[in-house]
């Protein structure tokens, strides 16, 4: 690939777009002639400029299968609804250079937060502003992102030129490693590498999943004959209690994402007597990141290994923890009265999750007991810089995925329910992934299927002084998977809602 020469390309001689109107869907067809005399292509699509050699280079959109010649590189935040960020791909290390005729210099690249080096090889840079972009041959990807502000981290990662960052799944035969493969199928920087999965070692992926059997990926593995040199990056699906040795076997060179909950509480006496055994790696838990992205996002980027939290912990501290920092709530006398889809019970055959056991009914379990428990109160209680104690009591739904906790709190003195929903609605005001609702809309799991969104509202209770918050997320993405693909971006200075952005699954 010859060097990155930031002009405009020499005009192609007259060409006719390749593309076949009778073949095309209505769709394809209103963006083709959307797109037929624009400098850029349209926002509603993806589309990819792509220049080989001896070929002139072309737009292609591979939703409506449209090609388009391109006389220039024209930048896809020119037209009238520009995304906050732009993703550019290299089809080889190259250099970039300040493109001309824009008055954008080597020193003002880095004053705009481009995340990559002007001056060393790379395989992609990120645009945190807006900036029109010199002819290149490149690959570009428009990125819609509602939270530019917020989603960027400042730390580059360098992955291997041509292989992106190379990704190991472990454990991946359950729901959280299958939505990781999910995710990752459209994440333009992470591919995998490595899938281990103990019990189902030598068989294809498809064969465990065959909602997956069309994505190309490496067989399953025993971990003990998994090979970490060519890998960067680990997420670790295995069940609680068994990763803290597995973890303190990996190469140090990995940056880790734990889904477990073997690394979540910071006090290894307390993790001991929530788990029934004592920690097996507590040199690691002096270093590991309790990974709740929105109000952890700064420690995140810094880290090797996190520890991604649990289902309920999530969708309850993300609505409690802003309002216990801000004072707006009593510490005590806090309900959390929750629900939870079967999957969070995992894959494994069990008889409490068999179809005539949670059929046509509903139930509480680990009443005054449940594992999540010290985990919400440690981050309540370091939001509050004192003890917080609280009543929660989960039940099992009968539905395969979705979680709603509906939470009771006293207001502090002379605070409103409506300044509750304000604070809240200023703290995530730039947040991608989590929605304040208006009026009194009800959230429901079912809008949240699927995706990485946390949807909430806050409402005035009959008993004066009290307000009652509710709180929905899918619990094996935002839950799970979801945020742990969200921290693996900001660990690897990505945009963190990068192979995250799918709309929720209705009906």
């Amino acid at each position: 690939m010859a060097h990155a020469a930031c002009r405009r390309m020499p005009q192609p001689k007259k060409q006719k777009a390749h593309h076949s109107a009778r073949r095309l869907q209505p769709r394809g067809r209103r963006l083709l002639r959307r797109s037929l005399g624009r400098s850029a292509p349209p926002q509603s699509a993806l589309w990819t400029l792509r220049a080989g050699v001896g070929d002139p280079p072309c737009w292609w959109n591979p939703v409506a299968l449209v090609r388009l010649p391109a006389t220039s590189l024209p930048s896809p935040l020119l037209h009238s609804r520009p995304p906050a960020s732009l993703l550019v791909r290299c089809q080889a290390p190259a250099t970039f250079l300040a493109a001309e005729g824009t008055g954008c210099t080597s020193g003002q690249i880095q004053k705009n937060r481009i995340l990559g080096s002007n001056s060393k090889p790379f395989t992609g840079i990120v645009l945190k502003k807006p900036q029109q972009v010199g002819a290149l041959p490149l690959h570009v990807r428009g990125s819609i992102a509602s939270s530019p502000r917020k989603l960027f981290s400042p730390k580059a990662a360098a992955p291997k030129s041509g292989d992106g960052i190379r990704i190991a799944v472990l454990g991946a035969s359950g729901y959280t490693g299958a939505e990781i493969v999910r995710f990752l199928a459209n994440h333009p920087q992470f591919h995998i590498k490595v899938m281990t999965a103990d019990r189902k070692a030598g068989e294809q992926f498809g064969s465990v999943f065959p909602h997956l059997r069309t994505q190309d990926l490496p067989r399953l593995v025993a971990i003990k004959d998994a090979d970490f040199s060519d890998v960067d990056a680990v997420f670790c699906c295995l069940p609680h209690g068994t990763t803290q040795e597995i973890i303190k076997s990996l190469p140090r060179h990995l940056k880790i994402v734990d889904l477990s909950a073997d690394f979540r509480l910071r006090d290894i006496n307390e993790y001991a007597e929530w788990y029934g055994h004592s920690h097996r790696a507590p040199e690691l838990q002096e270093e590991a990141v309790y990974g709740l992205t929105e109000l952890q996002r700064d420690d995140i980027r810094n880290a090797r290994l996190v520890a991604n939290p649990g289902c309920y912990p999530t969708s309850i501290q993300l609505p409690l923890v802003p309002l216990v920092k801000a004072k707006l709530i009593k510490l005590t006398n806090i309900i959390i009265d929750a629900k939870s889809g079967v999957s969070g019970a995992g894959r494994g055959a069990k008889e409490a999750n068999l179809y005539t056991e949670i059929a046509e009914g509903i139930h509480a379990y680990g009443i005054t007991s449940h594992r999540h428990v010290p985990e919400i109160e440690q981050g309540l209680t370091d939001a509050a810089e004192s003890k917080v104690t609280i009543s929660f009591t989960p039940h099992l739904m009968c539905m395969t995925r979705g979680m709603q906790s509906t939470i009771y709190v006293e207001l502090a003195s002379g605070v409103t329910p409506r300044d509750l929903y304000e604070h809240l609605k200023s703290t995530y005001e730039d947040e991608e992934f989590v929605k304040l609702l208006h009026g009194s809309s009800a959230p429901h799991t079912s809008h949240v299927k699927g995706s990485n969104y946390c949807f909430m509202n806050v409402y005035e209770d009959r008993i004066p002084g009290r307000a009652i918050i509710i709180s929905v997320i899918d619990n094996l993405v935002k839950g799970a998977s979801g945020q742990a693909l969200q921290n693996l971006n900001l660990m690897m200075g990505l945009p963190e809602n990068m192979g995250l952005q799918y709309p929720p699954l209705f009906p």
